[in-house]
């Protein structure tokens, strides 16, 4: 004889939200060219004038050099470039990701910056480019 019925203990539940927000959607190309160009135009003009110094004179530690950004899918990433100057460098140069512009559709973006702890955590849902860049070139969280 089979005992009372006992409720699942959780339910799976549809959220379009949460959907809509980590879409897979692919970039179309105009928006990637428009991101592009405005992401170039904000690192030109406002970020490496504020973050790149010269290169200090008997340098030790590591400095920055050049800001730039790229796509990876439907990621779009602000890359800050800095030189290992010192005897043990395994490198002269590496490359480290400040800020990240996730895809959302309908223009729209997720806006997150990089941890200390290696993972990049999202801040924003569903922001305009406007929105993203103005956070962006505000500072805070994202300093290169």
């Amino acid at each position: 004889m089979a005992g009372p019925r006992r409720p699942p203990r959780w339910v799976w539940v549809y959220d379009p939200a949460r959907a809509f927000r980590q879409s897979k959607k692919p970039v179309p190309a105009d928006i990637q060219h428009e991101v592009e160009r405005r992401a170039k135009a904000l690192i030109d003009s406002t970020l490496k004038p504020r973050h790149i110094q010269p290169p200090p004179k008997k340098a030790k530690f590591n400095y920055l050099v050049d800001l730039s950004c790229k796509w990876r899918g439907p990621f779009f990433y602000f890359c800050s470039k800095y030189c290992s100057p010192g005897p043990r460098a395994l490198s002269p140069f590496f490359e480290s990701r400040f800020a990240r512009l996730q895809y959302a559709g309908d223009d729209r973006f997720n806006l997150a910056y990089f941890r200390h702890t290696g993972q990049f955590w999202e801040i924003a849902q569903l922001l305009s480019l406007d929105e993203c860049l103005a956070e962006i070139e505000a500072g805070g969280l994202f300093t290169p």
